[in-house]
């Protein structure tokens, strides 16, 4: 059976594309996800897309924590993981949280963004979504989710969410775990 992934998109620079007719920088519709991104048909799972009224992450508030912990725990039982697009300025500190919000979690919550938009050609963006989509869906053996709890992905590496900071604005490799 594939496992089915929610992908929820909160903002940020990953979903961000150029507009053709006026090559601004526009919000991406990521209910288009396959169409957009034909490779994520390979990965053998289902994805969902929930997009979560997009903000600038400096605009983030423990409301909003609440709000996403709510829209994951009230699809909990029907979703294998779930991966967060979120903006990277304040990814650390909504991922750390939700670490605290979400008791006894037995599933992945991947969270995950960019620093180049995903519609440019030459994106962090691309692979940070396919393996934080990889990692939700990943089960060992016996069928058990292999990182059970809330965690974030950023160029190659993996972190315990409420182990993380951002270091850098401008470098591909962002994050860190001190």
């Amino acid at each position: 059976m594939r496992p089915e992934i929610l992908i929820i998109y909160t903002g940020g620079t990953i979903g961000m594309k150029t507009d053709s007719e006026t090559g601004a920088l526009v919000p991406f519709d990521f209910s288009g996800i396959y169409e957009e991104f034909p490779s994520l048909r390979r990965l053998n799972v289902d994805l969902e897309v929930r997009t979560l009224g997009p903000i600038d992450s400096s605009n983030v508030t423990p409301e909003r924590w609440e709000e996403l912990a709510g829209v994951i725990r009230d699809n909990y039982e029907r979703y294998d993981g779930f991966v967060v697009l979120h903006g990277t300025d304040t990814m650390s500190y909504t991922a750390s949280a939700l670490s605290f919000l979400l008791e006894n979690l037995a599933k992945p919550v991947v969270f995950t963004g960019s620093q180049i938009p995903i519609g440019v050609l030459r994106t962090d963006g691309r692979e940070n979504l396919i393996t934080a989509i990889e990692i939700a869906a990943a089960r060992d053996a016996a069928g058990r989710p292999r990182v059970p709890e809330v965690s974030l992905y950023f160029q190659n590496r993996l972190f315990r969410a409420n182990r993380t900071s951002k270091r850098s604005a401008e470098a591909l490799n962002a994050f860190r775990s001190y």
